[in-house]
């Protein structure tokens, strides 16, 4: 009689079968390193469609759509504390500042296989770690009495690389932004929460809410993510697509309280300093996702499920 394969290589298993489908069919290109993938144009296609129906049952909060590049300043992420509680997932851009001579040095590194990397130099640059960061500067002001409301996709970038294919370094999050009173925001929030677990749900995927914290780093990381279950700041919706028992987060809110309006000054009419909230899909876990639910042919999907995503045209 074989044994069982134990918890966490079972889990191994099914994410490298999970992986080789995705690759053989596909739907991932592969890049060489770990947590970087190309996508396939059927992988795509499932993207723009969700990030579609995303918009559309997004109209009556009449977001402002804004667009920014996946880079953020340096100044930005010293200013928002980022390195405090999460330099381990930090992407930082360098460059070459050298002269000829280094530069000869920098190719001949290079060729031999070293560590070329010593002769870079920070730049006044970051890959944006969370898409929402932009969008605080720019709030910055008195909102209006009914608080604002903005919907961006962006690409992100955190430094986990992994060979379980849902977790990427460089990955896209369809966010909305709320700023306003604190009733506002969270009223906005929790009416998400059911909204993106409707959305989830007509789709066919098993989604269920939890409390959640972010990925905090050292020993006092431990305790910021304790105070963030405790107080309910943070939700993530869950859906199994490598391991039934550790569903994989394919949506989060995050609820900021006044801490960035009250770094960039941004002011409810009161003159007392707003609350702000974010919400975001992981638009790669949420195909994911779907081909784990549905298998790796859209066509063969559920005839509901297509017709949410690909409705059908009016004669």
């Amino acid at each position: 009689m074989v044994a069982s394969l134990a918890p966490a290589a079972a889990d191994h298993a099914e994410a490298e079968a999970f992986r080789a489908g995705m690759l053989a069919r596909g739907l991932l290109l592969p890049m060489g390193v770990p947590g970087l993938f190309g996508r396939g144009p059927v992988f795509e296609d499932v993207i723009e469609r969700f990030n579609a129906l995303v918009s559309e049952v997004s109209r009556e909060d009449h977001a402002e759509w804004v667009h920014f590049p996946p880079l953020i300043g340096r100044h930005l992420l010293e200013r928002v504390n980022y390195l405090d509680s999460f330099p381990h997932l930090c992407g930082s851009v360098h460059s070459f500042f050298g002269d000829t001579l280094q530069a000869l040095a920098l190719a001949e590194r290079a060729k031999a296989g070293g560590n070329w990397g010593e002769l870079l130099g920070p730049t006044d640059v970051v890959l944006t770690p969370a898409g929402c960061y932009p969008v605080y500067p720019w709030l910055a002001g008195t909102l209006p009495p009914q608080g604002r409301c903005v919907t961006l996709l962006s690409w992100v970038f955190r430094h986990e690389p992994s060979a379980e294919p849902t977790r990427l370094q460089s990955f896209r999050m369809r966010e909305f932004v709320r700023a306003g009173r604190a009733e506002q925001v969270l009223e906005w929030r929790e009416r998400w929460l059911q909204r993106a677990l409707g959305l989830l749900g007509s789709l066919g995927l098993p989604a269920e809410a939890s409390v959640a914290s972010d990925p905090f780093f050292g020993r006092g990381g431990r305790l910021l993510a304790s105070e963030q279950r405790e107080q309910k700041l943070k939700f993530e919706i869950l859906v199994p697509v490598i391991s039934q028992r550790e569903p994989t987060a394919v949506c989060s809110f995050n609820y900021h309280r006044d801490h960035f309006a009250s770094i960039f000054g941004i002011r409810s009419t009161d003159g007392e300093s707003a609350s702000t909230s974010c919400m975001g899909f992981g638009m790669e876990r949420i195909a994911m996702a779907l081909f784990k639910t549905h298998g790796f042919e859209p066509a063969q999907w559920p005839p509901a499920v297509r017709e949410r995503l690909w409705p059908s045209v009016p004669a």
